[in-house]
């Protein structure tokens, strides 16, 4: 069963504001992690609920994985990122 992807609405403006070519590679490595688990994703310490972290090049990819579904926070530059 696939899980369900939820954008915040922050997310969403994010990934708006990327050039096209690599908003569809974070999109395709996002399903890849999805679908068979395979990803450099890292969860984030001394943050509860558990928050993850996915790397996709220079951008980086914060969620909240509910088992089922998957909430994405924000999608930032990694000199955005970790301010």
């Amino acid at each position: 069963m696939a899980k369900k992807i939820v954008w915040s609405d922050r997310a969403k403006a994010n990934l708006r504001a990327i050039e096209q070519a690599t908003a569809l590679r974070i999109l395709q490595t996002l399903a890849r992690v999805l679908s068979t688990g395979e990803g450099d994703v890292k969860r984030l310490r001394n943050i509860e609920p558990p928050e993850f972290r996915l790397r996709v090049g220079d951008y980086r990819v914060r969620f909240y994985d509910f088992g089922e579904s998957i909430e994405i926070l924000s999608v930032k530059h990694r000199r955005e990122a970790y301010r």
